[in-house]
């Protein structure tokens, strides 16, 4: 593991590596104002702590399920209200009911992609058994 002394901080080499983000993505995920890193090193380099990772693995999947990049930042505000005790009660509710709203899509969006994935599968299947037709000697 690539880290910077017993701090447990990694580069975002190890980073890109640990979440399947190309090091561009994280940059501007950073830009974006979705992760900050944790420190940086004498040369300017980033370095991460494991709580900057989980963040990354939070966002990795929102992505392909659609959502902005400000859908993404409002639900990592949500989460991180709904995660603060100190969190005033009606910013708490505020943020339960988007993280209600984006539940709810991510549900649908699933059954969506369960369903193309069906037509996929059933179109591979037709497309193999035309293959197995029409090539002699299968």
């Amino acid at each position: 593991m690539t880290t910077d002394g017993a701090d447990g901080l990694v580069h975002i080499g190890e980073v890109a590596e640990r979440t399947g983000l190309s090091h561009r993505t994280i940059r501007y995920y950073e830009e974006m104002g979705l992760v900050s890193p944790a420190g940086r090193t004498e040369g300017g380099f980033r370095l991460y702590d494991e709580a900057g990772i989980a963040r990354l693995l939070l966002i990795t999947p929102m992505k392909p399920l659609g959502f902005s990049i400000e859908q993404i930042g409002e639900l990592l505000g949500a989460l991180d209200t709904t995660a603060d005790p100190e969190a005033d009660p009606a910013d708490r509710e505020r943020a339960r009911t988007v993280l209600d709203e984006a539940h709810a899509g991510v549900a649908q969006r699933i059954r969506d992609l369960k369903e193309a994935t069906a037509r996929a599968e059933s179109f591979a299947d037709r497309l193999g058994r035309e293959v197995s037709r029409s090539v002699p000697g299968r």
